[in-house]
Parts: C-alpha cells; structure tokens; sequence
C-alpha cells in the first residue's frame, strides 16, 4: 500500500514574527502582507524598543521565530536593541531582520556587522509582500541563513527578488 505524500506538520505550525515598529500604519500594512500569504504566521508587535526589550527578556524561554526590527523608534532605537540582543546569551541567536524607511550603505554595514540578517527597506505593499513570502519561505524550509553582505539589503528589481 502506498502512503500519500503528506507536507511535514511543521508547515502548518505558524511561524511566529514580532514586529518592532512605532508606526501605526506600517504595523497595519505588515500585518496585510503576512496575511495575503500562503503561509501561516502569527504576528506580536511592539511600539517603541523598550517594549521590545521587556518583551524579549520577559519571554526569552519561548522567543519569536524571527523579529522585524524598525531603526527609528522612540525610548530606544533599532540599532541599539540590535546590539543588547547580540550581547544578551538568551537572545543573540534570535534571527533579526532590519525593517526601515532609512537606508543608508554605512548604517547598513553596522548592522550587519552588528549580526543583522536582512535590512528590508519599507516600500510598497505588493513589494512588501513579495519579500515576506521569500524570506518566510526560507525559514519555513529551513533554509535561513545569515547571507554574506552583499545580499543583505533586500530589494525588488524589475519583478525579481534580489536576496
């Protein structure tokens, strides 16, 4: 008797993403990407890098699959929520994406010699979207790795997905 193909059940356990964002509306058209995709996710945000900070330690036992970080945020801005994450034992392993309206190649070096693993540049939703769908497909299938620097700064170009 043959067994049918079945997905492995992790592909339908949601892949658990906290938002860093002081921003209203890019929390709201974060959250319409991640819900126009084929994969389940399960979406906390926090709004400025105090919270994230006290999220993070109040909750080091079960940590996010990944966390979005936004750079200019009120209390405590992303860069430096980067470094206390990298330095703090429970937390430096938590995979970091870079989430930003700013985008500036000598700050983007930092981050990524900071142990960044993607730097997304805000943009629009349906580019948004496609680039959620790429990084989340990697994660999913177990293929998320830090890139070398040259493929740090994600960017759509053209329709294509440059990673």
């Amino acid at each position: 008797m043959k067994i049918p193909n079945k997905p492995p059940s992790d592909l339908k356990v949601p892949l658990k993403i906290l938002l860093a964002d002081d921003d209203k509306d890019d929390r709201f058209f974060f959250d319409k990407a991640l819900k126009a995709l084929p994969i389940p996710t399960q979406l906390t945000t926090v709004e400025n890098g105090e919270q994230l900070m006290n999220y993070l330690i109040k909750n080091s036992e079960k940590l996010p699959d990944v966390l979005f970080l936004d750079l200019n945020m009120p209390r405590k801005n992303g860069s430096e929520c980067l470094s206390e994450i990298k330095q703090n034992p429970k937390l430096k392993e938590l995979p970091v994406i870079i989430y930003s309206t700013s985008l500036h190649e000598d700050v983007a070096d930092l981050l990524y010699k900071n142990g960044a693993y993607y730097y997304v540049h805000k943009t629009d939703l349906e580019e948004l979207e496609k680039i959620l769908l790429k990084l989340l497909t990697l994660m999913k299938e177990k293929k998320f790795i830090r890139p070398p620097r040259e493929e740090f700064i994600c960017n759509i170009y053209k329709n294509t997905l440059i990673l």
